[in-house]
């Protein structure tokens, strides 16, 4: 299938690490939202990293390479695997690729539901986090904005944006 000249993001990069969660093992599952108005031509929409077990302090290392076409919001889940294999989710977040060309370092805030009382209590006693029913959740406002939840860490991301075809368009871009 032949595109033309349509306008076109390309993005390459990579999901670098984490930091600020509670414990290590993390790894981390990734996608992308592109909306209704783009179309992904070409790339993952989703993918996840190694778990990372560092001997040097708190950093998660991932270096998880991205390579994406289309305008999207990476979203992100921090998971945590414990000594005998068991995942339970550490954070949940977001971020906006920028509209400006070039290279970037990206700091996407995470958070996880609160929960009940019951819930903490559980949690706290036998490990385990409340898990969102629907990963939609992550990147649109409606049903996150009902949720109590807590900030975890922080996603770190290096990430190169071209633009391709846009003054055909009409958008001038810096």
């Amino acid at each position: 299938r032949r595109y033309g000249n349509m306008a076109e993001v390309h993005l390459i990069g990579e999901i670098v690490g984490a930091e600020g969660f509670p414990s290590q093992n993390l790894f981390c599952k990734w996608g992308l939202s592109v909306g209704s108005a783009w179309e992904v031509l070409e790339g993952l929409q989703e993918g996840q990293t190694q778990v990372d077990h560092p001997q040097d302090g708190e950093f998660a290392k991932w270096s998880h390479p991205i390579g994406l076409q289309g305008w999207p919001k990476l979203h992100f889940q921090v998971w945590h695997e414990d000594y005998f294999g068991r995942h339970e989710p550490y954070g949940y977040g977001f971020t906006h690729v920028p509209t400006v060309p070039g290279i970037h370092q990206l700091r996407c805030c995470t958070w996880k539901p609160s929960g009940s009382f019951k819930d903490q209590f559980t949690s706290f006693f036998l490990g385990g986090n409340p898990e969102l029913r629907n990963e939609k959740t992550i990147h649109t406002s409606g049903d996150r904005q009902r949720l109590r939840t807590e900030a975890t860490g922080t996603v770190i991301i290096n990430i190169g944006v071209l633009l391709r075809n846009f003054e055909t368009y009409g958008v001038e871009v810096s």
